[in-house]
């Protein structure tokens, strides 16, 4: 399958740092190829790093105003012209979208595929791997949305939380 991820392009701590590296390493392990953001800088390189040296495919997606940050050694690189385009390239790309720790663009990019899914534009899971909690405060949110109506269905029709790679890495390959 080809595995969306969705992560930062910062370095990082170790406590989010190593989850990534575990997860690029069991995409590879179980013959999958990674989709990202196309960044051969932070949490986005070690996931290049890592799926590469498993003997794993990379497929990355950048974009014109950060093109000198790409990959120069992935399997395929895209340079879109933008934002939106991307985002829309790595959903028609990947199979299934793990979504590790972020910041605004991670943010941006899983509410997106959240709100895609809500029209039925796509039916791919999208897993959030919640690293030592850091996705609590959205899914308190997510459930007060749902709770309240905004959001239309169980939220578990939209998303699943793992809390390790491990975890991540079964529900990508038994689907939700």
């Amino acid at each position: 399958m080809n595995v969306c991820v969705f992560c930062s392009a910062k370095d990082l701590t170790d406590k989010y740092e190593a989850p990534a590296r575990q997860l690029a390493t069991l995409i590879a392990e179980h013959g999958h190829s990674l989709v990202w953001g196309g960044s051969n800088t932070g949490v986005m390189k070690l996931m290049a790093d890592g799926v590469q040296a498993g003997g794993g495919k990379i497929y990355g997606i950048s974009i014109e105003l950060l093109k000198q940050f790409a990959r120069p050694d992935a399997d395929e690189m895209v340079i879109a012209k933008d934002l939106g385009e991307r985002k829309a390239r790595l959903l028609s790309r990947s199979d299934v979208i793990v979504v590790l720790p972020g910041g605004l663009g991670t943010l941006d990019e899983l509410t997106e595929i959240l709100e895609l899914r809500k029209h039925g534009a796509h039916q791919k899971q999208v897993i959030v791997l919640n690293t030592d909690g850091f996705y609590e405060g959205l899914n308190v949110q997510l459930a007060r949305m749902s709770n309240e109506g905004f959001i239309t269905g169980p939220l578990s029709e939209y998303l699943a939380y793992a809390d390790t790679p491990e975890e991540a890495i079964a529900l990508v390959e038994n689907r939700f």
